[in-house]
């Protein structure tokens, strides 16, 4: 699985959801590998600073955003930018 594709699936994912929803990064992750899927989960994780630094979408911790610059730890969702 390349990079470029896990970004795409990410940012397909979080646009159909829609601005005002959130996406796990576990349905991404089942989406692209349905039965090995909690290996991709680093590299999604990873894939998604890089698209919110990007300013495409948003890292959410709590509901609120996090600054993809720092370590982000446990639990998150994604959210296309608005």
């Amino acid at each position: 699985m390349s990079e470029p594709a896990i970004r795409d699936a990410i940012l397909a994912q979080t646009e159909a959801r829609g601005a005002a929803k959130s996406i796990c990064p576990s349905e991404v992750a089942r989406a692209l590998e349905p039965d090995d899927w909690q290996k991709l989960m680093p590299r999604i994780r990873r894939e998604a600073a890089v698209l919110a630094r990007e300013g495409r979408i948003e890292i959410l911790r709590k509901g609120k955003p996090v600054d993809p610059e720092a370590e982000i730890r446990g639990v998150i969702r994604l959210r296309i930018r608005g």
